[in-house]
């Protein structure tokens, strides 16, 4: 009984910590479309300047 107890337990504590890496790399992959969005809109822009 106690065995099946700490099992649930360390399965909960994995569940938690994939939970806030995923967390982690969603915000990272978000931080870095915003990046490319400014970079492309950058480029967009030099491209299309005219004197």
């Amino acid at each position: 009984m106690y065995m099946v107890q700490v099992q649930k337990a360390a399965s909960t504590g994995d569940s938690r910590e994939r939970k806030l890496r995923s967390r982690r790399v969603g915000q990272y992959f978000r931080e870095q479309r915003g990046r490319l969005f400014i970079i492309r809109r950058c480029i967009v822009m030099l491209l299309c300047w005219q004197d």
